[in-house]
């Protein structure tokens, strides 16, 4: 998996700032349809990045196989914004003032895809996230979408999660102060658990950088909590959980969508994460005809199982481009408004957007067995 991974990267940074039509004409007018795209392909979140665009460009490749949209082709032009929010401005930049594209899909993580929404909320680009999950973002402009659910939403499905099923009434909470994405879904999970009758026995911080967790993991350890709530990425989540159960921990560990990717961090201390939950937005095990046709075309071209960004990257380049299709021209507000309306089966669930542009649909709870991810329920939103 290592190996591919680092394949991957490489390929990532060949294709970065590559057309994959490579046309010379212009937005929408000439030959081809140009949707721009950015994503980080070489930075810190760069699974997440390469999965989302490998998802996105999949999908145009079927609808260029199909004749593409409005009688064009789609010219896909892919850049790397590193997980920085400067190179993400420069790319939106380049894609939208020289490469002139009538649509963006992007980014992967939701400091990147806020910096890039104000601008697109600035030219009326149409702008679809796959996986830009902060809650503010799609509030930017009425142009902005989302394919993913929000933070807060996945803290609300998590403390719904550990009351019902988990039966938990004690739980302590491991935050990343400097994350918007931790503290989004910690604040919702505390409020949501807190009313329905349960207890936060200890909130520990931690910031970005920090490697040594043992510290505040004993005071969480001496609370004695049935269940630690850990909202963060899938690379710190492995360092929490390896530290926790050297110190003894045993409560269930759960988490957002950040944890994809644990289980390969994991690899070779799968224990660590032996019977933790995290909320994600499919699972490969779900046996529908479109998420199983789906897998078989990643796999066919990446040769590796899709995960929940390569699927939630798929899904905006078809929101985006049956929007498009719907509108009948590349023209901004038709477009937006062909988006708001959408009821589009897609490979994360069925998508209709609410008044903020930010999707209606269920999620997945991931059960952590044998060092793989299994389906342990769907879950619908939180009324």
């Amino acid at each position: 998996m290592k190996t591919k991974r680092l394949f991957a990267m490489g390929l990532a940074m060949m294709m970065s700032s590559m057309s994959f039509v490579g046309c010379q004409q212009s937005g929408g007018n000439g030959d081809t349809i140009r949707i721009g795209a950015s994503f980080d392909l070489t930075g810190s979140c760069a699974q997440y990045g390469i999965a989302a665009s490998n998802g996105a460009k999949l999908a145009i490749e079927e609808y260029n196989a199909a004749g593409g949209i409005l009688g064009k082709q789609i010219d896909f032009i892919l850049e790397d914004n590193k997980a920085n929010q400067q190179d993400a401005t420069n790319a939106f930049k380049k894609l939208v003032e020289n490469d002139k594209v009538v649509a963006f899909i992007g980014s992967d993580i939701s400091s990147t895809t806020e910096t890039i929404a104000h601008l697109a909320a600035e030219k009326n680009i149409p702008m679809i996230t796959p996986t830009g999950t902060k809650e503010g973002i799609t509030a930017i402009g009425n142009n902005i979408f989302r394919a993913c659910y929000i933070d807060p939403a996945q803290g609300e499905l998590l403390a719904k999660f550990a009351t019902e099923d988990l039966s938990a009434t004690k739980v302590a909470m491991l935050v990343n102060s400097e994350s918007d994405y931790s503290s989004g879904i910690a604040e919702a999970f505390e409020e949501l658990f807190v009313a329905n009758g349960g207890e936060i026995v200890r909130t520990e911080k931690y910031g970005s950088n920090d490697v040594d967790f043992k510290p505040i993991l004993t005071n969480i350890k001496n609370a004695n909590p049935e269940v630690i709530v850990i909202p963060d990425y899938y690379e710190t989540i492995a360092n929490i959980a390896t530290q926790a159960r050297e110190i003894g921990i045993t409560a269930t560990l759960i988490g957002g969508d950040g944890w994809d990717g644990v289980t390969e961090k994991t690899v070779n201390n799968p224990e660590v994460v032996e019977g933790s939950y995290f909320v994600n937005h499919y699972t490969v095990e779900d046996t529908s005809d479109i998420v199983q046709n789906f897998i078989t075309s990643y796999k066919g071209k990446y040769n590796e199982e899709p995960n929940a960004f390569a699927a939630l990257g798929y899904d905006a380049a078809r929101i985006m481009l049956e929007a498009i299709k719907t509108a009948g021209s590349t023209e901004a507000d038709a477009v937006v408004a062909a988006m708001q309306n959408t009821s589009l089966a897609c490979v994360t669930g069925d998508v209709t957007f609410d008044e903020n542009r930010n999707p209606v649909k269920s999620v997945s709870v991931i059960r952590i067995e044998n060092g793989e991810n299994k389906l342990y329920k769907k879950l619908d939103a939180v009324k």
